[in-house]
């Protein structure tokens, strides 16, 4: 007797098998295409064209429904219909309830109108006596009518899911930070795009603005090529868009404007959405519902009882959300990692426990088939045209398909870092593109630091260069040293003009009439490093010194950094470097302590590479899981020959010399002066000391020249602009950079 039940058991499991390697959609068209030939077969009973089944048919139909007999061809072709339409909603039991109330209303009212012979069931068969008599008997004729139409009304809108009065489409709010939303069934990736055509995003750490902020927003509108309607949102006041110097490039539908500075001043287009490509396909996330069956029948073999919730299905990952029961520990299921992948055959399997925000545990499983998430298709969405920020760039999407952007100037700056291959030179590329994209070179400048010689070197030609891209780290040294330079020289520029950063003095500037030198507006300087490992490697002390300074006090004055790296250990991402940039992105990496290196947690050791990254804004508690947006060589070529045939870059040759080389053409603080022009008589004789000492302090000074610290300290400063000596380190000694020159500097001098 044992046998045959544990065969029961087997065929069992593998009709489950069966079932569940069906597509969901498939079953539906399955399903539909049944319907639609019992819909055939009993229509053509009717006209004596089905043979012996259909006079049959038509035998045992008249006896039950009565006149009503075209119900059965009706209903069948109705369920075929509602069968179809779950391709967008799935059919669950109320559609097959509604579709028997259906017939039952109509049955029912064939039988009151049988000529007021209710005892008879000529009029609605058997079936309508059973419902239309008693009906008649308790309520009569009027109001019986009355019911059933209105049980009729029902069983059409729940056959067919809809809303008795449909309200206007109302745009979903959506936290970035959280990144997640209610949803009350599963959505593909394909629908949530169409979704958030017009949903406004916020990026990361910005509270949504509010009603009136909206609306003062939405007052300019755009007349699309097609009858869709789409807002603009207006930058700037109505005055200056009206501007005959208003250079805007429309590219489709949308509307790339260069800054408000920009204007008046150079005739610049900003490139064209046709050099980039669009989305192709979607992903296939494979069996939800069995999945989701797994999930739940896994956890419940281990005593943890959960609901299943939504499900978001991402271009690469599909996320399926559960609640837990009252009083399960969530330690209880993320101990079950294993063997939830084992169940679900999915590798790698990453938890989110909790998601912030929500009362949910999510557990995300990699699609069956991946699709690449384009920059065009970003650029192009409404809600990137809101941001208000021109250094804000789109990151790519989340596990629920949704866009996600960032702002840089909020960052203020963003430490990457991965495994060779996982999508770092990539994600660099798209955040330099989509800046291209809305600054013309008035408006932003970059230092590019390439070691590796290779990556950046396509944008070489590009007008909005200070340097062309650096590839040795000599220079790459004096870059940043240049850079801390301009920095403190801005900074002294904005406590001239009592401006607290580089938008207000930017905003100042903009509206006098009369500018001088000292009052131009200031571009805004992007310095990307795309492998810190080496620079660190060979001058690790002066780059790692640089960048945290930089880091420190930089964004005030528009200087951001960009750092990548392959090699995520603590000798290149060192204390120092993590507590001054605290956005950071995480790529895959090859084991837990890498990532832990990176976001000071686990987790990036479990994503897909090719773009899969956990992104850490700088006010987030938990990183985000995103899937990064993807932009070919091709596109990029493109692009940068477009920018370069427009204008010429204008290169600052000094930037890559070293200190001493600078000081020599430029004097003290940029003033054009030589270097032995000084206003203290002491400062030979303060260089000759340090010289013969090899290092530099006010000490030193103080002993060797017998003057207070103030003289000492300010003959310091003066040596340090000039590039005699290097910055300050903490209490050690400064670093003298000329020692070499000695010889030949004292005989200059005498």
């Amino acid at each position: 007797m044992a046998m045959p039940k544990k065969l029961s058991k087997k065929n069992k499991i593998k009709k489950k098998q069966l079932k569940s390697a069906l597509h969901p959609e498939t079953k539906m068209g399955i399903a539909a295409v049944i319907c639609f030939t019992l819909a055939l077969l009993t229509l053509f009973s009717y006209f004596k064209l089905a043979g012996a089944f259909g006079r049959y048919f038509l035998e045992f139909s008249r006896l039950f429904f009565g006149r009503a007999i075209f119900l059965i061809p009706l209903s069948f072709f109705l369920a075929g219909l509602a069968f179809l339409k779950s391709y967008k909603r799935p059919v669950y039991w109320p559609t097959a309830v509604g579709l028997i109330i259906f017939i039952f209303s109509i049955l029912g009212i064939f039988h009151i109108f049988n000529n007021g012979d209710l005892a008879s069931p000529r009029g609605g068969g058997y079936l309508g006596l059973l419902i239309g008599y008693p009906l008649n008997g308790f309520l009569g004729l009027w109001a019986s009518l009355v019911v059933l139409l209105s049980l009729l009304l029902v069983s059409i809108l729940a056959t067919f899911n809809m809303p008795l009065r449909k309200k206007k489409e109302e745009v979903p709010e959506v936290s970035q930070k959280e990144g997640q939303e209610k949803i009350s069934e599963p959505i593909s990736f394909g629908a949530a795009v169409e979704q958030v055509k017009e949903a406004p995003l916020l990026f990361e750490g910005e509270k949504k603005p509010g009603f009136l902020e909206r609306w003062k927003k939405r007052v300019e509108r755009v007349q699309p090529k097609e009858k869709e309607e789409e807002t603009e949102i207006k930058r700037e006041a109505e005055d200056e868009t009206r501007d005959s110097g208003d250079k805007i490039l429309k590219s489709g539908k949308f509307i790339f404007r260069p800054s408000e500075k920009a204007r008046g001043r150079e005739d610049f287009k900003l490139p064209s959405l046709d050099f980039l490509e669009r989305d192709k396909g979607q992903p296939t996330s494979g069996d939800i519902k069995a999945n989701q069956n797994v999930i739940q029948r896994t956890l419940a073999n281990f005593g943890i009882e959960v609901e299943m919730s939504e499900v978001n299905i991402g271009p690469t990952v599909t996320q399926y959300t559960l609640r837990p029961a009252q009083g399960v520990k969530l330690s209880k299921i993320t101990a079950l990692h294993n063997d939830l992948a084992l169940a679900l055959a999915a590798h790698p399997l990453r938890m989110e426990t909790p998601i912030p925000g929500r009362a949910l545990v999510g557990i995300e499983i990699p699609n069956r088939t991946a699709v690449l998430v384009r920059v065009r298709n970003l650029l192009e969405n409404p809600a990137f045209k809101e941001l208000p920020s021109r250094l804000s760039f789109a990151l790519g999407r989340s596990v629920a398909g949704r866009p996600v952007f960032a702002n840089l100037a909020r960052m203020p700056h963003l430490l990457i870092a991965g495994a060779t291959g996982a999508g770092k030179t990539i994600a660099i590329n798209n955040l330099l593109i989509n800046l291209l994209y809305q600054n013309s070179p008035k408006d932003l400048k970059f230092i590019l630091i390439d070691p590796k010689r290779v990556e950046l070197t396509p944008y070489n030609e590009i007008p909005h260069l200070l340097t062309p891209v650096i590839v040795q780290n000599e220079k790459a040294v004096n870059a940043l040293r240049w850079a801390i330079n301009e920095m403190e020289q801005r900074f002294e520029i904005l406590h001239e003009k009592g401006a607290r950063d580089i938008a207000g003095y930017n905003q100042r500037t903009e509206n006098r009439e009369q500018r001088t030198e000292s009052g131009r507006q200031m571009p805004y300087i992007i310095i990307v490093i795309d492998e810190l490992a080496d620079l660190m490697a060979s001058r690790g002390r002066e780059v790692e010194g640089s960048v945290v300074r930089l880091a420190q006090m930089a964004r005030a004055v528009g200087i951001h950094l960009v750092v990548s790296t392959q090699r995520p250990s603590v000798e290149v991402i060192t204390g120092l470097i993590k507590a001054n940039i605290t956005s950071r992105i995480a790529f895959q990496v090859a084991s837990q302590v890498d990532s832990r290196t990176i976001l000071d947690m686990a987790g990036a050791e479990k994503l897909l590479g090719q773009g899969d990254m956990l992104y850490l804004a700088g006010d987030a508690a938990k990183p985000r899981r995103i899937q990064g947006t993807y932009i070919s060589e091709k596109e990029v070529k493109k692009v940068t020959d477009y920018l370069g045939k427009m204008k010429a870059p204008e290169h600052n040759e000094t930037i890559v010399e070293s200190a001493a080389s600078r000081a020599i053409h430029t004097g003290p603080a940029g003033s054009a002066l030589p270097v032995s022009e000084t206003d203290d008589e002491l400062y030979e004789e303060a260089k000759k000391a340090i010289s013969q000492a090899g290092r530099a302090s006010a000490s030193l000074l103080q002993r060797r020249l017998r003057i207070g610290y103030a003289r000492a300290a300010r003959l310091l400063d003066m040596m340090e602009e000039n590039g005699f000596i290097g910055p300050a380190d903490g209490a050690r000694a400064r670093e003298v950079l000329v020692r070499e020159q000695r010889t030949e500097n004292s005989e200059q001098y005498e």
